[in-house]
């Protein structure tokens, strides 16, 4: 897997057609990211960066073009297969955290691990661990309601980096948060990120968060351009 880039999507186009008239969101996405890469695409409201990120996570079917992670192109796998690769190599992060509010911090984040068939103690061990490294250490055994927004979203940051994925999605993941609670969000995200050598793609409005990644994109007119 070393010889391919993270991620590779080579003339994606996507177009919607609930109207009257087809609406192309995506015409001629092109884009590669290695290891340890971060990139934020930035883009007006509408303007499909959304919709981009389901294509690249294999959440959706693109209308042409293909997108390969690890080597593997999402639309010559079976869904079984895709849900396979997706627990083994993407995290998802989301402007809502998404949590189950039944199940604690824990159990929560050894969600992943537990599907990926993971034993029960070493899945909570290996959770345990990544929460205390976003600082939630004292915050184990709280259920989502007994935390804070920011800690919410702490808590679905490091549930989607426990697996140590190769791929990191975040789609406007401190766009609920104040501002002192986004900058630990996104210190937490990019830090541990990088010390397991994750790619990291984020979509956000924000030029302070598209400001802290190597590379910035904006999406217009269906295609992407440098900043």
């Amino acid at each position: 897997m070393a010889n391919h880039p993270i991620l590779l999507a080579e003339h994606v186009r996507k177009r919607y057609t609930e109207g009257p008239q087809p609406v192309e969101v995506l015409k001629d996405v092109r884009l590669r990211l290695d290891g340890g890469q971060t990139l934020a695409i930035i883009g007006a409201s509408g303007s499909g960066k959304s919709t981009l990120m389901h294509l690249l996570g294999g959440l959706d079917r693109a209308d042409g073009g293909s997108v390969q992670v690890c080597g593997r192109d999402w639309a010559q796998m079976t869904p079984k297969a895709q849900g396979a690769w997706r627990n083994q190599h993407v995290g998802f992060v989301y402007q809502f955290h998404h949590l189950l509010m039944e199940f604690s911090a824990l159990d929560n984040v050894a969600m992943p691990l537990r599907i990926r068939r993971v034993a029960a103690a070493p899945a909570r061990d290996a959770a345990a661990l990544m929460l205390q490294r976003m600082g939630l250490g004292a915050r184990l055994h709280h259920r989502p309601g007994e935390l804070s927004g920011g800690e919410r979203q702490r808590v679905a940051i490091a549930r989607a980096l426990v697996t140590q994925p190769q791929l990191v999605l975040a789609d406007e993941p401190t766009g609920n948060l104040d501002s002192e609670a986004a900058e630990v969000a996104l210190d937490m995200l990019l830090d541990v990120a990088q010390a397991q050598g994750d790619a990291v793609i984020i979509v956000t409005h924000d030029a302070a968060v598209a400001a802290r990644c190597q590379r910035r994109l904006r999406l217009a007119g269906g295609v992407l351009h440098e900043v």
